[in-house]
């Protein structure tokens, strides 16, 4: 007979292994089905999910930078800042 139906065993190390493979069709049908009827398993999804975004988030976004972003030189914008006015006259 058939199984259906992941274990929760089952089910987490599959949630695991389908972040870094792809599982085959008949997995993730049975997969989604017990994600379907199981609370737990799917929160345990979205936590990993969670934690594997929160891990590849960039964390230089926390730092204002030290540098300008364009990095011009004061030169330079003092140039763009001279013509941009020129043309706007």
């Amino acid at each position: 007979m058939i199984k259906l139906f992941y274990s929760c065993a089952e089910a987490t190390r599959l949630i695991s292994d389908a972040m870094d493979r792809s599982l085959p069709v008949g997995g993730r049908i049975k997969l989604r089905a017990h994600l379907f009827i199981c609370r737990f398993c799917d929160r345990y999804r979205r936590q990993l999910q969670f934690l594997r975004a929160a891990v590849r988030w960039d964390i230089s976004r926390l730092v204002e930078p030290q540098t300008d972003p364009s990095g011009l030189s004061p030169e330079a914008k003092e140039r763009l800042r001279r013509r941009l006015s020129a043309h706007s006259e």
